[in-house]
Order: C-alpha cells, then sequence, then structure tokens
C-alpha cells in the first residue's frame, strides 16, 4: 500500500509530539529535600506523564490537527478566495482589513484586562484564568499564511511589478511583522523570513526585495539596539564567557547540558541540567535536555522526524495544482523548517537567543495547538488532491521563479 505525504506528515507530527510530552515531563522532574537533608527525585511515571497538562495540549493539538485535516474544506476555501472580492471589496481594501484585524488581535496583550504581562513583556492574553493564556504572536503566524498565499494567487499577473505587486504584500508584512517583534523578535522576523519565500515562490522578483529588505534590516537593528536585554543576547552570543554568571549564562548551561550527554546520553530522567542549572528547561532549551538524556540517538531521532516531515510537505506543495493552496502548504512548511532551525541555532550557541520553540516539542499549548492544525490542513490538501479535477487556472507554476 502506497503511503501519501499527509500521512507521513501527521505521523511525524505525532511523534514529535509524543517525544515533546515525554521530554516536557522529564525536565518537570522535582528534586526535594527530607528531613535527613537527603535528596528525592519525584518519579516519572506513566500516570504522571498521561496526567500531565502536556499530555492534555497534546490530546488538544491531536484534535486541532484531526479537525484540520478531516473538516476544512480546503478547495472551497481557494474557490471562494480566488474570486478575488468579498461583497464587492477589492483586494487591496480586503488585504489593509485583513492585515489590520490581525495586528488589532495582537495588541490585545496590551489590553488592560486581557492582556498577561510576564517580566515585563507583552506577549500573552488571559484565557479565563490565571493559569490558562495564549500568544497573540502565534495566532498571527499562521494567519498571515493564508492571508498571504490569497494575495499572491488574486494578484499573481502583477507580483513582478514592484509597486503594484510587491509593495502592498510588503506593507502588509511590514505591519504585522513589526508589531510582532516589538515585543517577540524572533517570531517577527519568522514572519517576514517565511512571506518573503512565499512572495518569491509565487513570482516576486528576488531583486526588488533589495530596498524593503534593507528596511526591515534597519527595523531589526534599531528593535535590539533599543533594548538592553537584546543588546545583551547579541553580546552573549559573540562571547558567552565574558559574563558566564550574567548574560552568558543560558547557552553556556545549555552546553553543558549538550556535552554532558557525551553522545549516549545520561539516560532518560536522570540529566542534571534540568535540576535549576538550565533555565527554560522545557521550553526553548528543550533540545539540550534531549541531547543530554538520550545523546545523539535522541537527537538524532528529532532531527530525522523533522526532516521528514519537510520533505512530505513540501512533496505536498510541490505536486499542489491549486496555486493558493500551493503557497498555502509551502508557507506552512517554511514556517516550522525556519523555527526549527532558528531553535536548534540558539540551542547549540550558533546564534543569539530569540526565545523561539522547538515545533511540536518545546512546552507550549498555543503553539502545539496552533502548528497541529496547521499540519491538518496540509493533510486536507493532500487527502483532496484526487478528487479534484485540476482547472485550466490551476495549472502547476514553479514553486520559485525564474
Amino acid at each position: 500500500m502506497d503511503i501519501r505525504p499527509g500521512q507521513v506528515v501527521g505521523l511525524c507530527a505525532f511523534a514529535l509530539l509524543c517525544t515533546g510530552v515525554l521530554m516536557v515531563n522529564s525536565a518537570d522532574m522535582m528534586v526535594s529535600r527530607v528531613q535527613d537533608a537527603t535528596e528525592t527525585v519525584t518519579p516519572m511515571t506513566l500516570g504522571s506523564i498521561l496526567g500531565s497538562r502536556a499530555a492534555m495540549y497534546m490530546g488538544m493539538a491531536l484534535l486541532a490537527l484531526f479537525a484540520g485535516a478531516l473538516l476544512v474544506p480546503v478547495r472551497s476555501i481557494s474557490a471562494v478566495a480566488r474570486s478575488g472580492t468579498f461583497r464587492g471589496m477589492g483586494v487591496l481594501p480586503l488585504l489593509v482589513l485583513t492585515t489590520a484585524a490581525i495586528v488589532a488581535f495582537c495588541a490585545l496583550a496590551y489590553a488592560p484586562v486581557l492582556g498577561d504581562p510576564r517580566n515585563g513583556s507583552y506577549r500573552w492574553i488571559k484565557l479565563g484564568s490565571n493559569e490558562l493564556s495564549m500568544q497573540p504572536s502565534e495566532v498571527a503566524k499562521w494567519a498571515f499564511i493564508p492571508l498571504l498565499a490569497w494575495y499572491c494567487t488574486v494578484r499573481a499577473s502583477r507580483l513582478g511589478s514592484f509597486f503594484t505587486g510587491l509593495v502592498p504584500a510588503m506593507l502588509a508584512v511590514g505591519g504585522v511583522a513589526g508589531f510582532v517583534l516589538i515585543e517577540d523578535l524572533g517570531t517577527g522576523v519568522l514572519i517576514g523570513a517565511v512571506a518573503c519565500v512565499v512572495l518569491v515562490a509565487a513570482g516576486a522578483k528576488w531583486w526588488h526585495f533589495a530596498l524593503p529588505g534593507a528596511v526591515a534590516a534597519g527595523g531589526v537593528v534599531a528593535a535590539i539596539l533599543s533594548n538592553d536585554y537584546r543588546q545583551n543576547r547579541v553580546k552573549a552570543f559573540l562571547d558567552p564567557y565574558q559574563d558566564p554568571e550574567g548574560i552568558g549564562f543560558h547557552t553556556i548551561q545549555s552546553l553543558v547540558a549538550i556535552h554532558n550527554g557525551r553522545g549516549v546520553g545520561t539516560g532518560l530522567g536522570e540529566g542534571i541540567q534540568k535540576r535549576g542549572y538550565l533555565p527554560e528547561d522545557r521550553t526553548d532549551y528543550i533540545f539540550s535536555i534531549i541531547c543530554e538524556e538520550t545523546g545523539i540517538p535522541g537527537a538524532a531521532l528529532v532531527l530525522v522526524l523533522f526532516l521528514g516531515l519537510l520533505w512530505a510537505g513540501m512533496s505536498i506543495a510541490r505536486s499542489e495544482r491549486d496555486p493558493l493552496l500551493r503557497l498555502w502548504s509551502l508557507g506552512i512548511v517554511a514556517t516550522i523548517g525556519m523555527q526549527a532551525v532558528m531553535n536548534l541555532l540558539v540551542v547549540t550557541g550558533l546564534a543569539p537567543a530569540k526565545g523561539i520553540a522547538l515545533p511540536f516539542v518545546s512546552y507550549g499549548g498555543t503553539g502545539w495547538i496552533l502548528t497541529a492544525f496547521s499540519i491538518g490542513i496540509l493533510v486536507a490538501i493532500d487527502r483532496t488532491k484526487t478528487a479534484i479535477e485540476p482547472s485550466p487556472e490551476s495549472s502547476p507554476t514553479p514553486l520559485v521563479a525564474a
């Protein structure tokens, strides 16, 4: 029996989620002192794993994946979207309106009642209680992909023009990525980078990005220079040992965790760095814990799963005839791939810290659920492919323009 790329994508996502739940629970193991001053470690059992909040989020993520794969009528959505108008509203007004809606949603993080500031950062909004929250930037990251794919599809004939094709799209990208960048530099850069990939694949000329790219680079530099903690992250990247107990602490402890694995790993649950040494051990630096406890085999398994997911996702994008769905698929694959690369570069000390999670593995309810839903969209695109006869307007076009 032939295995479809959509099935490979779903299986890889499921395996990564299982890895994430297991390693998050391992990172959460607590060390406590008893009366005779000896230390005991809270054991990790099957019951504790299945009853954990991480397992609950995994269940919600799987439901989101199945909902995206089975309930979202991607072909019908594409057919309606490719008409180019909605109730008489043209393409550019729709682009402005939807971009403004995404930015407004992100602005809820600053609202007095809904906002949930942490450590002086406004990245979260509350969901009914102090224990539940979400990051609007995660919603913006995934919502902007189909919006940009729609724009590129309905304005395909103009994308080769700088002013009438690329500029409106780059203004929308700048609006969303720039607003997110204020509080979340990593996600803002990710949104902008993925948007450039989609635009080039849709037919925009790469040399047209020189001016917008210079403006974007200037914005990133300004964002770094305007915040001491961002400057410190760059300094820590250049020389973490200049201040090993301060700004270089994260990087050094991450590298120590990777070194402690010594190729074969210390054993699941036996890592040392998670016991108060490595900050953000279950989120941004979860891969360091994987390296420490499972060594090269565990790290290689995670990398193989990501490569399998990306390969199958690109197969779906390349074989798709509907231009909107093709670009949507590419945007999903590019987002997961770039985010994974950014996280892996940070934990290995090859890039400054950005607060970027490892998809499906780093702990996070919003991230797991929305990423899984997007994987479900990929599965739906692949699953419905044979049921639709290609139309002339949906003829294949190259993923990268000449």
